[in-house]
């Protein structure tokens, strides 16, 4: 015991917890997700859709940052920690409202964005993995001590977790899934989204306890007892899945892992390089594409012999090598030439398109501004009669002796010959050409009109 004391001194974060009612307090507001909340959501789902779409970390990062996603998670796990039942229909509600926008935002931001491929950064975001699950429960674990603790919302903590945990590209990937019409993308992201979520809350609801925050105070004995057997069916309903998920997801990197541990040890040799590995666990093959030097078929049987060893008893050798895999190199070449020439030409269309597209805005100022003069003409007559010619036209003034420009429409007014416009009728004029033609920047040029 005496050896243990110092250890215990060095880990005891009692001392540095704020008052329980204050955490549960704060915790309490961050669930909320109305106004300023729900706009910033919004505007974090956009610029991890940006994010993803450019294929930018640094852009998926500052969305993770801004998101506001992480509080209703934490108030589910302290609900759950405490046995507030109200404060876990509450967290519930507003994580549902959000997770609904969220998706709905990325969906519309899909559906009108120009680029329509799959980045490595979505791609990412469509098979989680037992790290994720991992990373998961220890960023909830370091997110209620942050929470709990003196001084710790104000140090780098909680915004760590929010990029470890990285919540909104599973969002977004789910949006994008939607726009493309992807189910295999939809399921995928809404999946690792909910293995994060699920490890949060638990870690949060487990640090809770360890923490030994007083529980939920119910006005009756009955109620305390009804709340408790609800709470307790929820998290039974919610962490099954969960565990039965994530077993699979390790029982699926154990055979991956094994996979590749079989073919570096069993199948590698000097001269060879092995291009892919794929195994049909329900086919039952294991199949090794390999260009180089030949893979002879007595290493071959010993490989074969030695599956098992890696735990992939049953399963079926086959080796694809020589002719056969210069074949397969050939077509897996001709076909991402024919997807890179589909890209080129889709990139073409697109320059070509906003090109089209500039060139017809410009056609149309220019008419638009010749309309307008026609539309003034019959007032100008009768308001001043003394203007005889209008003219309207877009100008692109450069300088001589810098790079600048300056772009604005020009009014050029004819007056009857021999007449001058008063100052007070010239300004009044001006005003009134102002209030008739939309323009950032009007410049007004007057030239006697000689008599016809």
């Amino acid at each position: 015991m005496n050896i243990l004391r110092p250890i215990r001194v060095y880990f005891n974060i009692r001392p540095d917890l704020e008052e329980k009612q204050y955490i549960v307090s704060e915790i309490t507001k961050g669930i909320s997700f109305r106004g300023a909340n729900l706009w910033i959501l919004i505007t974090a789902i956009f610029i991890a859709s940006l994010g993803l779409n450019v294929n930018s970390t640094a852009v998926i990062i500052g969305a993770m940052l801004i998101s506001p996603l992480m509080g209703p998670i934490i108030g589910m796990g302290l609900a759950v920690g405490i046995y507030d039942l109200d404060l876990l229909k509450r967290a519930a509600k507003n994580f549902s409202i959000a997770t609904v926008i969220s998706v709905l935002t990325a969906t519309i931001y899909f559906l009108i964005s120009p680029l329509g491929d799959a980045q490595s950064e979505l791609l990412a975001r469509t098979s989680p993995t037992v790290f994720d699950v991992l990373i998961a429960f220890f960023g909830g674990a370091a997110g209620i001590i942050a929470l709990s603790t003196r001084g710790g919302k104000s140090g780098n903590v909680l915004p760590g977790v929010a990029i470890a945990t990285a919540l909104m590209p599973p969002l977004c990937t789910a949006g994008y899934g939607i726009a493309s019409g992807s189910l295999r993308f939809f399921l995928g992201a809404i999946y690792l989204f909910f293995i994060n979520t699920v490890f949060i809350s638990l870690a949060t609801a487990i640090g809770v306890r360890m923490m030994k925050f007083p529980a939920h105070s119910f006005l009756t004995a009955e109620r305390a007892k009804k709340a408790k057997r609800i709470l307790s069916v929820v998290v039974i309903a919610t962490i099954a899945p969960a565990v039965v998920m994530t077993v699979n997801i390790i029982r699926t990197s154990i055979f991956e892992n094994n996979v590749h541990h079989f073919v570096t040890s069993e199948l590698s040799q000097s001269g060879t390089q092995i291009l892919t590995s794929s195994a049909d666990r329900q086919g039952g093959t294991l199949r090794i594409v390999a260009v180089g030097r030949e893979i002879s078929d007595s290493l071959q049987r010993v490989a074969q012999g030695r599956l098992p060893n890696y735990g992939l008893s049953g399963f079926q050798l086959n080796v694809i090598q020589g002719v056969q895999s210069d074949s397969l190199l050939a077509r897996s070449i001709q076909l991402e030439q024919h997807t890179s020439t589909q890209s080129t030409d889709h990139q073409k269309l697109l320059e070509l398109s906003t090109e089209n597209s500039a060139l017809a805005q410009r056609l149309s100022e220019y008419g638009l501004y010749e309309e307008y003069a026609r539309e003034l003409r019959s007032e100008l007559a009768v308001l001043f009669p003394s203007v005889r010619t209008l003219s309207l036209a877009p100008v692109v003034e450069v300088q001589t002796d810098t790079t600048s420009t300056s772009r604005y429409i020009a009014v050029l007014l004819g007056v009857e010959s021999g007449k001058v416009l008063p100052a007070p009728e010239q300004a009044k004029l001006q005003q009134w050409i102002k209030a008739r033609v939309p323009a950032d920047s009007l410049v007004f040029i007057t030239k006697p009109t000689p008599e016809k």
